[in-house]
């Protein structure tokens, strides 16, 4: 996954992104507008099309700013040799939990999922890469565990990378409907027990 290139911004347009980004993953992209942005900065519109001339530009340059800060976090973290599986996924699994414990936020790529066809063909594209990555770095991480004997699979690296990809985007849509963080919570216990070597030999059914 290597990270978006990007150019220095300026102090506002970095808070422009900051609350872009903020609505996005609260409201959607389709129901905010560049007066939503100038009512809650204190900014003229034509301020903000100095820095980004359209919807789509802006758009963009959140969701490329999103994917590079992701990508950056998981690429440094899968150098750490000493990290098990688990402890991989934990780091992996922090920021969903973060938006768990807020009031209406997802995950930005997968708000920007669920209104896919009315996004414009450069922002679907780059949904499109962010999930195919993510997937890709879980397998790496599931193979390498496999490899090491560290975590216990039922299924393969790239299939179990999958599930675990759509779990946590899953419970924080559920979450969000129910507003009960142990949603996600729980998902993830799930899925680092079925995981964990050591529970694996031992199992047993579950209690009905």
């Amino acid at each position: 996954m290597p990270p978006v290139a990007q150019k220095a911004r300026s102090n506002t347009a970095e808070q422009i992104l900051d609350l872009t980004e903020s609505l996005i993953q609260s409201r959607g992209y389709s129901s905010i507008s560049y007066q939503d942005i100038s009512d809650a900065l204190g900014l003229t519109k034509a301020s903000i099309h100095y820095h980004f001339p359209g919807k789509a530009d802006l758009g963009i340059a959140v969701v490329d700013r999103y994917v590079e800060r992701f990508a950056a976090a998981l690429e440094d973290i899968s150098r750490d040799q000493n990290r098990s599986s688990l402890e991989l996924l934990d780091f992996y699994a922090e920021p969903y939990l973060k938006l768990a414990d807020t009031p209406d936020k997802v995950c930005l790529s997968g708000a920007l999922a669920g209104e896919m066809m009315a996004l414009p063909p450069e922002m679907r594209q780059r949904i499109d890469r962010f999930f195919k990555a993510h997937q890709a770095w879980l397998t790496r991480i599931f193979h390498r565990g496999a490899e090491r004997g560290d975590i216990a699979l039922a299924a393969t690296p790239a299939e179990t990378a999958r599930l675990v990809f759509g779990a946590l985007q899953g419970a924080l849509l559920v979450k969000r409907t129910t507003g009960d963080a142990a949603q996600l919570h729980d998902v993830l216990k799930v899925i680092k027990a079925q995981l964990d070597v050591k529970a694996a030999s031992g199992r047993s059914p579950p209690t009905p």
